[in-house]
């Protein structure tokens, strides 16, 4: 079993409950509606092509199909495509965000939440999203710095997965935006996402995490 295997498996297992507490229902239409608006925001105008890259359990996918967008979300966790199958809208398949496998000039935007800090080969993935896009498209990545300190006390995957994972502990997302400009992209840029970081404090967040800044970074094809 490959280190991406284990990956692969790991949220397979969690694919149910990541995905329940994605749907709570006390902060769903609030979620919603802030999730809508930044995409709205960071992306032109629908309809656009566009591949959503570790899509989990479509979160991502179906806000954007909601905005008007043709979407593909791609995970190679069966199981979160399971969980994401199960609503209508986008086209779900089983695929890998570093080497997603389509024809060059296929896509206006490449999209992804939650997912570079747990990339293997950061600056491969990036080199094949401007494959993938058209002349001008755009790569819009939500993360933060989750893992500072290590995953270790985080129970995240095994030491052999944590060394594969270079934005993992990444201490600024000045190191995602880095990755993005590294690998090929124009007009980088990090934004806040402050109206997430109000609904995580007055909501919550999820166990083993604390309420920090989110940010959208993004940066573009020439």
């Amino acid at each position: 079993m490959t280190a991406q295997d284990r990956i692969n498996e790991y949220w397979t297992g969690r694919a149910p409950a990541y995905d329940a507490y994605q749907q709570r229902p006390e902060r769903l239409d609030a979620d919603r509606a802030a999730w809508s608006e930044i995409w709205e925001k960071t992306l032109p105008p629908a309809p656009l092509d566009v591949l959503d890259v570790g899509t989990g359990s479509g979160y991502v996918a179906l806000t954007l199909a909601g905005l008007g967008h043709r979407v593909t979300g791609i995970d190679l966790s069966e199981g979160m495509l399971a969980e994401a199958r199960r609503r209508p809208g986008p086209e779900f398949l089983l695929g890998d965000a570093v080497n997603p496998d389509f024809p060059e000039g296929s896509f206006d935007a490449i999209v992804g939440r939650y997912v570079a800090w747990t990339l293997r080969s950061p600056g491969e993935a990036v080199a094949n999203w401007i494959r993938l896009l058209r002349p001008g498209g755009l790569v819009a990545m939500v993360d933060s710095t989750w893992f500072p300190d290590g995953l270790e006390s985080a129970g995240f995957y095994d030491t052999e997965v944590q060394s594969l994972l270079p934005l993992a502990a990444a201490k600024s997302i000045d190191e995602t935006a880095l990755a993005l400009a590294n690998g090929g992209l124009e007009d980088v840029s990090v934004t806040p996402l402050t109206t997430i970081f109000e609904l995580d404090n007055r909501y919550g967040v999820s166990p083993g995490h604390e309420v920090q800044m989110q940010f959208m970074v993004t940066g573009r094809r020439v």
